[in-house]
């Protein structure tokens, strides 16, 4: 059975990405990308569908051993000390960044006394399907294993052996020893990857990562963790193509033992702007320009056919089907491979294209002429399916309704184009766009707002909340003092907080045919931090906050939802939806408590450093940022 969601940490190359168990197993690892099939498995199965174990034999009747881990500072490097009865030993896991080839290399070095240590390497490709043939590589001790299109080659000086279908070892560590494992993936049909050397590796792989680090201009209250995400957020990046992955597995349950299990391995438009941001804040300018330029390339074309999400590499066809063959992380199936919400209308897209855009602009990042043509005819048609109901932002199975959120991010799509054109000196019917604007913004507060519960309500003329709502202030449609704004919070709070985290929506079963229950939503427990901040419930807000901080693992990372009734996360893991949301609500939270110090003339806490070049881009971005001030 896996490990627990939150007993997983994260290595990566910019490629792909593994998950390593407390206990020493990598139970998920996709090759050659993120959206590839899995040769490690056991995440959504068991042993029989792909681990790799490094760990101290445990005879029986013998405690376990005690284990603690950590990543080396401020990089991708994880260690994990297991103690026991006859020493101790580090298991180093990393993944080397720019190799040609991708790897992932464990090292496990003594520390103290002498442990007997077992290695067990099940390869297991196709998502567990399919058993690779393996055979003893001729010039290097170690083994490779093929099947179909795929090779991975495993080296290192232990002796191993083949026994029932998996390959295994033995052997004993002592103070101050060093054993390598270096596991490398490459095409079947070419030649087989040359040796490296696995310490050279990690130091490469460690100055890599603290160079990166060290761009970084967040400081403050809150740094450690808003770094910690904004690292997670680097390692879910494709590098080939700068693209960011929702996650890097498919199908954890939404749920513990539910079917709302789904593949997030793939980009979605609607985290365009605040992933784009969340870098721009945290100074990592060259990444914001990657995304934004796998976001110009993917919106190239015709406007009628924009898409809720793409692969990492652009592409538009996302086929969704279940392998049966996997029983489903701890029994909840099905297991689900592609998505099939590719082929959903979600206005909301068309808002969040457009923030980005105008986001990049103010932030310094270029964009040219085509970029801008693109935008409008994208409004050309944004204007004739506004009025139109959609499957909305959490992609509803249902049938389509007139989502009030969806409406919002239109009226985002005209407002921030109209800012762009007037700061910019763009091209524009500036009069006609305004006139949307005003009448998109109107049909909103007429048919989204429900005056006897004296909220916005999820949809129109409907009488159930829905936390995208609580995106409005922070969005600008509306300033967090209006009262229809109190008293929408009011209504989030009264109706969707379970244990003091708030769902999406009570699902009741009507919006998708599925079973009702999910966790409670991190993004959205994020969201109404930042509320409570705007309407100067600043007490509350960092309570809150720092509760939310403490729901991340040891390794500092968080999943798509939480369980309160289980105490466990749940949901596709690590999560870059909850990660950028932690960053801004962190960033806009050191920013309040600047404020109130300056207002009241005591000391300033640090926020975001000065950044070099970026300050002047830095500057003109807390200007179009509607969260980041409280409401006077």
């Amino acid at each position: 059975m896996p490990s627990l969601i939150e007993d997983y940490a994260l290595v990566g190359d910019g490629h792909t990405a593994a998950l390593i168990a407390r206990n020493g197993s990598v139970d998920w690892l996709c090759w050659p990308r993120f959206d590839s099939g899995a040769c490690f498995a056991a995440l959504l199965g068991t042993e029989d569908n792909g681990r790799w174990l490094i760990a101290p034999v445990v005879e029986e009747g013998a405690p376990a051993p005690v284990t603690s881990r950590r990543y080396r500072g401020e990089t991708l490097v994880l260690e994990t000390d297991f103690e026991t009865a006859e020493g101790a030993v580090t298991v180093i896991d990393f993944m080397p960044p720019g190799n040609g080839t991708s790897e992932l290399v464990r090292i496990v070095v003594g520390k103290r006394g002498t442990v007997r240590m077992q290695m067990e390497l099940v390869l297991r490709f196709d998502y567990g399907y399919s058993v690779p043939w393996v055979s003893r590589l001729a010039r290097d001790s170690g083994i490779k294993a093929i099947v179909g299109p795929d090779t991975v080659v495993l080296r290192t000086p232990v002796d191993v052996h083949g026994e029932n279908l998996r390959t295994v070892a033995e052997f004993t560590v002592a103070a101050g020893e060093r054993v390598p494992f270096t596991l490398t993936y490459t095409a079947s049909h070419l030649r087989t990857p040359p040796a490296r050397d696995p310490h050279t590796a990690l130091a490469r792989t460690e100055n890599h990562w603290l160079e990166w680090s060290a761009r970084g201009t967040v400081t403050g209250r809150w740094a450690e963790p808003i770094r910690r995400s904004l690292i997670t957020l680097k390692a879910l990046a494709y590098e080939p193509t700068g693209g960011i992955v929702a996650a890097p597995t498919t199908s954890l349950p939404e749920q513990l033992g539910g079917t709302r299990n789904w593949d997030y391995r793939y980009c979605w438009l609607r985290d365009a702007t605040i992933t784009l941001l969340a870098m721009m804040r945290g100074g990592y300018y060259d990444e914001a320009r990657l995304w934004r330029q796998w976001l110009g390339r993917v919106m190239a074309g015709s406007p009628q056919q924009l898409q809720i999400m793409y692969g990492i590499g652009g592409e538009r066809r996302l086929p969704e089907f279940e392998l049966d063959w996997l029983p489903g992380y701890q029994g909840a199936k099905p297991v689900r491979v592609g998505n099939n919400a590719v082929d959903q209308l979600q206005l909301d897209v068309y808002g969040e294209v457009m923030n980005a855009l105008h986001l990049a602009r103010v932030g310094g990042l270029q964009a040219d002429e085509t970029a801008w043509n693109i935008q409008c005819a994208m409004l050309e048609h944004l204007e004739n399916i506004w009025s139109q109901p959609d499957e909305g932002i959490w992609e509803t199975r249902g049938g389509r309704q007139h989502f009030t959120f969806s409406k919002v991010m239109a009226w985002v799509a005209f407002d921030r184009a109209i800012k762009s054109a007037e700061s910019f000196g763009l091209p524009a019917p500036l009069d006609h766009w305004h006139a949307v604007r005003a009448q998109i913004h109107a049909d909103v507060c007429e048919k989204g707002f429900d005056a006897s519960l004296n909220a916005f309500t999820q949809v129109y003329g409907g009488d159930e909340l829905d936390a995208s709502v609580l995106l409005l202030p922070l969005l600008g449609f509306l300033p967090p003092s209006d009262p229809r704004i109190a008293g929408t919070v009011a209504g989030v709070e009264k109706f969707l907080l379970h244990d003091g985290f708030v769902m999406r929506y009570r699902t009741t079963g009507f919006d998708d045919g599925l079973p009702p229950g999910e966790g409670t939503f991190l993004a959205c427990s994020f969201w109404l931090v930042d509320n409570l901040a705007l309407q100067g419930r600043v007490k509350e807000a960092t309570a809150m906050y720092e509760r939310l901080l403490s729901l991340a693992n040891d390794v500092g990372l968080l999943s798509e939802e939480y369980d309160p009734a289980a105490k466990r996360l749940v949901g596709n893991f690590p999560q870059g939806f909850s990660h950028v949301a932690l960053v801004h609500t962190g960033l806009n939270l050191m920013k309040h408590e600047q404020e109130m110090a300056k207002a009241t003339g005591q000391p300033e806490q640090d926020g975001a450093a000065p950044g070099g070049p970026a300050d002047t881009a830095q500057a003109a971005l807390q200007e179009v940022l509607p969260g980041a001030s409280p409401s006077p």
